[in-house]
């Protein structure tokens, strides 16, 4: 019979602990902020909760004399919530870096079935057919604004391993400047069209070696002078431009493209653009404005780093909770005496319950809090690169953002609780007898 009730009770706290954390976890900011608020009111307006609130204060009282086991519940945490928030920053930082790279008036052209530019191809007459399809914008002299670009891969080291890695070389057309007008020059000059020159982007030239202005590179046996750095404030800033013509020259690709980008007169003329492009019979192309084609390439990257991230810090977080059941188990050990008196003097088990948890929760909200702000302050706009879709770098800012530190806040907070759950359900239940004894 004794087994059986072990059983259930043991399951009951299970299902207590499950219910906590999914409560953390579930409800907005603002409606657990409203539930703290409650309970401040309630310890402070009735005797129950003064009761907490001096239980708390004694056990609090105490950190000093335990200032070991109880660091070991901040640390702990605190390594959880600065590892979770900082792999969630990279894939943050990356999916920002892509989103914003784009806009719903400009269009991209690929061939069809294509995920990437580099397994697109595009035929001389398939370029000239989308410049001439509804919706493209027109400049002063009547010429369609678009830019029929080749995107290659090249190698190059980088600076902080000296190892080789990719980076994109996008040829690009004459009236990219217009399709593209946020891209400015911040350091040399353009390229000539015609000529084997190179601008580089703002990110390639901070994470490669050998791209400085006046540097000369040998793509595929050919040399390039960069002559120039630019700031595109996007994905863009990860690769190299030149002039599609001779990028095609150097690589033997014809008068071929791997896609066309397009202005258009306005957003709403993408529906109307995309229609007559797919209905085209000869063309067998996709189409989509550029904002969307960029966030698609961030999605598969992104998700995989949540649930990477996520794993890991499951993991940790579990090391986590069994630090902190040790370090509460052993202080409610210590404090058996403190308990039975307070008990044996008319404290009910709630408080006791409820100021262990609360202790616990409070630790466990200090680690958080440090993990936290060590993760802001070591990789908030730090810059790396990363594979990206077409195999190559792309170069981003980790990005430690308050939804992020509140993600990290809430796996603290619910380790706490897990954490300080049973242990304070044993002190409730410890009969007053035995504790005085066993002290």
């Amino acid at each position: 019979m004794g087994k059986i009730v072990n059983f259930f009770s043991t399951l009951g706290m299970g299902l207590c602990a499950l219910a906590g954390v999914a409560v953390l976890f579930l409800l907005p900011w603002w409606l657990l902020l409203a539930l703290v608020v409650l309970f401040a009111a309630w310890i402070a307006s009735t005797r129950r909760g003064r009761q907490v609130g001096s239980v708390t204060w004694v056990g609090l009282s105490t950190l000093p004399q335990r200032l070991g086991a109880s660091s070991v519940v901040v640390v702990g945490i605190a390594g959880v919530v600065g590892v979770l928030v900082a792999l969630l920053a990279m894939g943050e930082g990356f999916q920002a870096t892509m989103k914003q790279t784009g806009s719903d008036d400009t269009a991209i052209v690929m061939r069809a079935g294509a995920m990437a530019e580099l397994n697109s191809v595009l035929g001389r007459d398939d370029t000239m057919l989308v410049a001439q399809a509804p919706g493209v914008l027109h400049d002063k002299d009547g010429e369609p604004i678009t830019s029929a670009e080749l995107v290659v891969v090249a190698s190059m080291p980088k600076k902080s391993s000296g190892l080789d890695a990719n980076v994109e070389i996008r040829g690009v057309g004459p009236r990219v400047w217009a399709v593209e007008p946020g891209v400015r020059i911040v350091e040399g000059r353009t390229f000539q069209p015609g000529l084997r020159e190179l601008i580089v982007g703002k990110g390639a030239r901070e994470q490669f070696g050998g791209v400085d202005i006046g540097a000369t590179l040998v793509l595929n046996n050919q040399q390039w002078t960069v002559v120039g750095a630019f700031d595109a404030g996007d994905a863009h800033d990860s690769e190299l431009w030149g002039d599609a013509d001779v990028v095609a020259s150097t690589y033997r690709r014809g008068s071929s493209r791997t896609s066309v980008t397009v202005r258009l007169t306005g957003a709403d003329a993408f529906d109307g653009f995309k229609a007559a492009l797919t209905s085209d019979p000869r063309l067998k192309v996709d189409v989509k404005t550029t904002r969307a084609y960029y966030s698609e390439q961030s999605e598969g990257l992104a998700r995989m780093i949540r649930i990477l991230g996520t794993t890991i810090g499951a993991i940790m977080a579990i090391g986590a909770i069994f630090g902190a059941l040790n370090t509460m188990y052993a202080a409610v050990a210590t404090r058996a005496r403190e308990i039975a008196t307070l008990r044996a003097i008319g404290f009910r088990g709630l408080p006791v319950v409820v100021s262990v948890l609360l202790e616990t929760m409070l630790l466990a909200l200090a680690g958080g809090l440090l993990g936290a702000a060590i993760a802001w302050l070591v990789f908030n706009n730090y810059t790396v690169s990363t594979l990206g879709s077409n195999f190559s770098q792309v170069v981003f800012a980790f990005k430690v953002s308050p939804a992020l530190v509140w993600s990290g806040l809430k796996w603290a907070l619910a380790i706490g609780f897990v954490g300080g759950l049973f242990p304070a359900l044993r002190a409730a239940r410890l009969p007053v007898t035995t504790a005085l004894r066993e002290s």
